[in-house]
């Protein structure tokens, strides 16, 4: 009885949300989970994983054959990344103190005891690596010793000692460890955009260039077993991402960039090597959907692997064995959850299961990629969300993700699909500076160029009133971080064509920006940008602030009190300059967050208040 009982709630949870009102399916669609950052135990059986099964993102394990998972950690502010140490004693993990960025790393017991924080604790930006083969050292990167950069760092699991390894101009860290722990691969960043691979000798402290390149160039690698080379990605010499090679003499000289597998069509998002060094992974990114593809590294012959249970991979991880691949994957349609391919399989299984409490997966909505031209001949593409049955023009809301280097991609996004049960449509465009289409495009709006990304904010409106989606009198914008200054650009550069708006932590004075985010941040955005130093004037006519009496529309402006990337100064500029003029404005400022929001209450409160915005102003008079 109390299973047929189980099962008729669960029925009654899983009712349309069209059936609820505004708030409570928003609320919905706001508590659905995920699952992501996989790591085996050495000996294969367990999983450990970041998961907001809790309601914020904290270690648990499972079982890699399946089972019911365990929470390791319980903090009150949200976890990044884990790893499982090598030797199995440890999981190492990041935890973002008050949501910002000001990270700390920790050690912890698989079991949950013998909690202990490796760093100091303060204001200093930390970052976790991974573990060197044996599990004896932790790569750390940290801005302890100068705020406008960050080293790298080397823990002694043993010891308890933390050692400067390698001191930065800027922003870098180990990406790899020899396995006789005498080398280092050093990834140290040029600006955004740009960086080079170091061989570090870890007792002479000798340092050889990997990649020297002219212009943005972007790698990232691992050694091989024994040493003798460099696994990379690299669009070094050309327009996409490749998986390549780098061989090693006994001296550490470099050998020349040798392409192993590449792609016309698609760009490599990330790779993996297994433990033996016989067997790659790849995940190609083919215009924002992801492909998995394996390379036998002593044959160098690319072959390909069953179909992903999902649009998006990412974490992905070989057991010690290499007989068991673990990732996360997502869909539009789909939370986050960890699946895993066993080499005798041809199928993956999944491992858990993320929360979606009241939201029947089957009735949400997947986007259509629509591709079309900017006011130059760019080509442009972006993914569309429409309410299911919708006929004819209706309300939609443009949404620029954050980077500018990010990319959009069809992952699930409480926020979109809350907004297409409200009857309003989506659509998420790549604009020039988008990453996942080749180095040329991704800097495409470096420095004063950025005016031609704002200009195709008015042709992703023009593509999607010409298509007969979009009323051109309710077109709304959003977006978050750089799709925040994204927001208020259009709102301020085409102030008669937006109904609404949307501004989530972005950025509107790049002066302001440059003067108090966090010192390795503006000192690496410089070329992005502009430089706030020699070139003042560009950065005020790129910025929206200086122009924010052209605004019309009703702004919505929502803001983490402990964000030191765009600091809380942004919003508050915002929300002065339009009290001032009378335009309808709502600033909504979360005390317990930082960069974006994690915390469940923050997360529902965020959506629910973005909905109701949207559905206020992009709804056809006496429409309730």
């Amino acid at each position: 009885m109390r299973f047929k009982a189980f099962l008729a709630a669960a029925a009654l949870a899983a009712l349309p949300l069209a059936a609820d009102d505004l708030e409570t399916a928003v609320s919905r669609m706001s508590r659905v989970g995920f699952s992501r950052s996989p790591s085996f135990s050495p000996d294969g059986k367990t999983l450990s994983f970041v998961s907001n099964l809790s309601g914020l993102p904290q270690v648990w394990t499972v079982p890699a054959a399946g089972g019911f998972p365990r929470m390791v950690t319980s903090f009150d502010d949200p976890v990044g990344g884990a790893e499982w140490s090598p030797d199995g004693q440890w999981i190492a993990f990041n935890l973002a103190p008050g949501g910002g960025m000001n990270t700390q790393v920790f050690l912890v017991r698989p079991d949950g005891t013998g909690l202990k924080r490796l760093t100091d604790g303060g204001k200093e930006t930390n970052r976790l690596g991974g573990f060197r083969h044996d599990g004896r050292k932790l790569v750390l990167g940290s801005n302890r010793r100068s705020g406008a950069a960050i080293d790298a760092y080397l823990y002694d699991a043993e010891t308890g000692a933390l050692e400067l390894a390698v001191e930065n101009p800027g922003v870098g860290g180990f990406e790899d460890l020899s396995r006789d722990g005498t080398r280092a691969l050093l990834n140290r960043l040029r600006y955004r955009g740009s960086n080079d691979l170091t061989l570090v000798d870890l007792v002479t402290k000798k340092e050889t260039l990997l990649t020297p390149h002219e212009g943005p160039g972007t790698y990232t690698g691992v050694f091989s077993p024994d040493g003798n080379a460099i696994w990379i990605s690299s669009n070094g010499n050309r327009d996409k991402l490749a998986f390549a090679r780098i061989s090693l003499s006994a001296d550490g000289t470099p050998g020349p960039i040798e392409i192993v597998a590449a792609r016309q069509d698609a760009e490599l998002s990330s790779f993996t090597i297994n433990d033996a060094g016989t067997r790659a992974a790849l995940l190609w990114n083919v215009a924002g959907r992801h492909e998995l593809a394996f390379v036998d590294l002593l044959g160098r012959k690319q072959t390909a692997a069953p179909k992903l249970p999902g649009d998006i991979a990412s974490g992905l991880t070989w057991s010690r064995d290499g007989k068991k691949l673990a990732m996360s994957v997502s869909g539009a349609t789909a939370p986050a959850n960890i699946f895993m391919l066993e080499e005798s399989s041809s199928s993956f299984s999944r491992i858990t299961e993320s929360p979606h409490p009241g939201v029947d997966l089957a009735s949400l909505v997947s986007p259509e990629l629509l591709t079309f031209k900017a006011h130059d001949g760019e080509a442009l593409s972006g993914w569309l969300y429409r309410p299911k049955g919708a006929k004819g023009p209706g309300p939609v809301v443009l949404s620029f993700h954050g980077g500018p280097e990010g990319q959009e991609v069809p992952s699930f996004r409480a926020d979109y699909q809350a907004l297409v049960t409200q009857g309003i449509a989506v659509f998420a465009p790549n604009v020039r500076g988008s990453a996942g289409f080749g180095k040329r495009f991704v800097n495409l709006d470096n420095g004063a160029l950025r005016v031609n990304a704002v200009k195709d904010i008015a042709s992703c409106v023009d593509a999607v009133v010409k298509t007969g989606f979009a009323d051109p009198k309710r077109v709304g914008i959003m977006g978050g971080s750089y799709g925040g200054y994204m927001t208020m650009a259009g709102l301020v550069e085409y102030p008669d064509m937006f109904a609404a708006g949307a501004d989530l932590f972005g950025v509107v004075n790049f002066k302001t920006f440059f003067k108090h985010t966090e010192a390795w941040m503006a000192a690496v955005s410089k070329i992005e940008y502009g430089d706030p130093d020699t070139e003042g004037d560009m950065l005020d006519l790129l910025s929206p602030l200086t122009r924010i009496d052209k605004v019309k529309a009703p702004t919505l402006v929502l803001h983490g009190a402990n964000d030191t990337n765009v600091p809380v100064i942004e919003a508050e500029q915002v929300v002065t300059s339009l009290k001032k003029r009378g335009v309808p404005v709502e600033y909504i400022l979360f005390p317990d967050e930082g960069h974006g929001f994690q915390k469940l209450a923050n997360r529902i409160r965020s959506n629910v208040a973005l909905v109701k915005w949207f559905a206020k102003w992009l709804r056809p008079a006496g429409q309730p």
